[in-house]
């Protein structure tokens, strides 16, 4: 019985690209506040494998979830969306 799970899948901004194969990548989402119905902007940071060390800091791309590749890195680079200029 194989099991099709549906990864996750974030859009977000490369903000490091100094490792080997890994960028940094940067997703914000907006969340409202359940009591003053406010929008807050939240932040999060995932580690993403680049095989080819194609991505710049600044690229926007989409990542998926994938198996552990490393202690803090589970997540690998889609494709890069839009380069930075």
């Amino acid at each position: 019985m194989t099991d099709k799970v549906r990864k996750q899948e974030f859009e977000g901004i490369v903000t490091s690209d100094r490792m080997d194969k890994t960028v940094v990548v940067t997703v914000e989402r907006l969340e409202k506040h359940p009591m003053f119905g406010k929008y807050v902007r939240r932040r999060a940071k995932f580690k993403a494998h680049d095989e080819k060390n194609e991505c710049r800091a600044g690229d926007r791309v989409l990542i998926r979830e994938c198996r552990p590749l490393s202690r803090h890195k589970s997540w690998f680079v889609v494709r890069i969306l839009e380069r930075q200029e």
